[in-house]
């Protein structure tokens, strides 16, 4: 289910399970695991510098396969504690900007995805939301904390106790995510940047992964978080690319950036 390729610097990761929207169960949590283990190996050795997650068929991801699920017997625990949010914090580690492409249906662990990205570019007619209420169950894999730092509590609960789903438009413009495209400019959007970024200066990139994490995570404040910048501006200074950039800025040429330490 879970395919990827390299190419110029970029690798991408496939969700291939169109025929029931992508929607993962155990094992194609395991394979989705074994794909970004490999693609961190390729980021160590260089030969990746970005990424880009997407979905094939009518959507990214529609969220935890069930169809084989007997509520009476379900390890929720094992399937979310043990293999989802795992597998989001290895996701949202990866030593390079990565990319998510949403599309159709982005539901929850679907969603857990397009949180653990750092980058994602949304369909118009992507559909994003809590639909679980009609299941008895509840939102998962990050989306409380998603929606309630980004819409409020007020609509965070109007979402989940109506189930309205929000289009790619109203999910940008609300500040969920990065831009949102035409259905069929989305992937090639979202591919071009990722090419852009794979020439840029990576260990630049790593480090504001690293100091928004902390922001989001320990809700540092102003003059902390200016703290850990100064630190981590220093720290650039003795990688190659930060010299490389002083030097095209003062020669008048365009950089050229190899993205290691």
């Amino acid at each position: 289910m879970i395919e990827s390729n390299v190419a110029d610097g970029v690798v991408e990761i496939v969700l291939n399970a169109p025929e029931k929207l992508n929607a993962l169960d155990e094992r194609a949590l395991d394979e989705l695991a074994a794909a970004y283990a490999e693609a961190e190996r390729l980021a160590e050795s260089g030969e990746v510098r970005a990424l880009v997650l997407r979905g094939e068929g009518r959507a990214f991801c529609a969220g935890r396969d069930i169809s084989g699920v007997d509520p009476r017997d379900d390890d929720v625990l094992g399937y979310l504690g043990g293999r989802v949010q795992p597998l989001l914090e290895r996701m949202a580690a990866f030593p390079a900007p990565t990319f998510a492409v949403a599309h159709g249906a982005c539901l929850g662990v679907g969603l857990g995805l397009l949180v653990a990205s750092d980058i994602v570019y949304v369909a118009d007619t992507a559909k994003i939301g809590s639909p679980f209420a009609n299941l008895g169950a509840t939102l998962d894999s990050g989306g409380h904390a998603l929606f309630v730092e980004r819409l409020g509590a007020h609509r965070t609960m109007d979402l989940i106790v109506t189930g309205r789903l929000m289009s790619g438009a109203e999910a940008v413009a609300a500040g969920l995510f990065s831009r949102v495209f035409p259905a069929d400019e989305v992937t090639d959007a979202a591919r071009s940047a990722a090419t852009a970024a794979a020439t840029g200066a990576t260990q630049a990139f790593i480090a504001s992964k690293a100091l928004v994490a902390s922001i989001r995570d320990d809700r540092l404040g102003l003059w902390a978080s200016m703290a850990d910048e100064n630190r981590a501006q220093a720290a650039l200074c003795d990688t190659d690319d930060y010299r490389e950039g002083f030097a095209a800025f003062q020669q008048k040429r365009r950089p050229v950036f190899t993205g290691r330490a």
